[in-house]
């Protein structure tokens, strides 16, 4: 096995997440999902896992929909999707072709020519009989329809940003109607990304948004990969990429361990270390693993969790987010509430004990922060936080 930081994996090679995978399985059968981690986890490997290798009875369709920035975007990528799936086994999309030729839509020889949509077109009436299409297709088969939907978060921010907050309102509305008409008839839906969903949530509320869409979807949370199963990756693609060691358990326990378990660090530590044409020693791993982090062009992408604070917390929150950060990063040890407020206050930040909890909060969601059982804060990854400590100067 070689060294791919940031490649596309192959699904045989992936290690540690057979258990995941029969979780997400075992939870498809009662309710739809939405996948909680942190990036670089491996959350759009594992879905592409569910895509390629089904459970019986499944028929599951992978969409990444990043590239979606309007609700009739996003309709057309499910209607095109939908009827490439039936017209490959002969079946047609029945109620959402029908609905088109009604607004102008022609066919020729059997190749329906989509008219020209503009803002007053019914996105929601093609989306929702684009996937009727598809759940009574698989119905009368006896089988199971479920939809992959990957950054779907970064999809409801575009549709925001461009048709406005209403818009990204209605999306999730209808799509959790079309759970809720169509859930007992088969349909289940994984919806995924690279931004948590509360950021979505809490802007829509913001503009008074009092809806819960997502209520109803199960909340997974995927972990980083097991220490056994760590060490496993580490341990194959250093004797796949012959990097030389006089004690290959202990390297690649040292390279797990400096990853904490996320298997995209994992190859960028072993692809350094091979690059650097030295023994793997405990020494020469960390060594890599802090030039990786002082490099400046940030080849892990690391800067992220700065830049994204800006993005989704307010002009008024960045400041006491990030005081708050520094102060537990800087602390060997796990920090109480009441001391980030006493730090905060030293540094003449206005903030009350229940905005602190607030943001804490929402700091924890983000997967910064993690608490022990006194409540007390820590890193949540011992990885992030020996970078901020770097990035940060302190």
């Amino acid at each position: 096995m070689k060294a791919n930081p940031g490649g596309q994996i192959d699904l045989n090679e992936i290690i540690g997440r057979d258990r995941v995978i029969e979780q997400l399985w075992e939870t498809l059968e009662q309710q739809s999902i939405r996948i909680n981690a942190e990036r670089r986890i491996g959350k759009t490997t594992v879905i592409k896992k569910l895509y390629a290798s089904p459970k019986v009875g499944w028929v599951p369709i992978f969409q990444d929909l990043e590239q979606c920035h309007s609700a009739m975007d996003f309709a057309q990528a499910v209607y095109r999707e939908v009827d490439a799936y039936l017209s490959a086994r002969q079946q047609t999309a029945r109620r959402a072709k029908d609905f088109l030729k009604a607004i102008g839509g022609t066919e020729i020889k059997g190749v329906l020519k989509l008219p020209t949509f503009n803002d007053q077109t019914p996105w929601k009436t093609l989306l929702s009989k684009s996937i009727e299409d598809l759940v009574e297709s698989q119905h009368q088969q006896n089988e199971r329809p479920l939809l992959l939907w990957d950054e779907v978060p970064l999809m409801l921010q575009s549709i925001a940003a461009r048709e406005g907050q209403a818009a990204a309102m209605e999306v999730l509305d209808t799509l959790r109607a079309l759970r809720q008409e169509l859930g007992g008839q088969g349909l289940r839906m994984v919806l995924t990304g690279s931004i948590g969903f509360h950021h979505v949530i809490d802007s829509l509320k913001q503009q008074g948004y009092a809806n819960s869409p997502l209520n109803d979807l199960y909340a997974f949370e995927l972990p980083v990969l097991d220490a056994n199963f760590a060490q496993e990756l580490a341990t194959k693609l250093i004797a796949g990429e012959n990097i030389a060691t006089s004690d290959a358990p202990m390297s690649a326990q040292t390279v797990a361990e400096l990853a904490d378990g996320f298997p995209f660090y994992i190859h960028h530590i072993v692809k350094a270390v091979k690059l650097s044409g030295l023994e793997a020693t405990a020494e020469v791993i960390d060594k890599q693993v802090s030039k990786q982090l002082l490099d400046g062009n940030d080849p892990w992408e690391l800067t992220h969790y700065r830049d994204r604070i800006s993005t989704y917390y307010s002009t008024a929150s960045e400041a006491v987010v990030l005081a708050l950060l520094d102060s537990i990063a800087a602390s060997d040890q796990t920090t109480a509430v009441n001391t980030i407020l006493h730090e905060l206050k030293s540094q003449g930040l206005a903030v009350d004990r229940e905005a602190l909890l607030k943001l804490l909060k929402a700091v924890e969601q983000d997967h910064y922060l993690a608490k022990d059982e006194q409540g007390h804060y820590r890193f949540r990854f011992p990885l992030l936080k020996r970078w901020w400590r770097l990035s940060r100067g302190l």
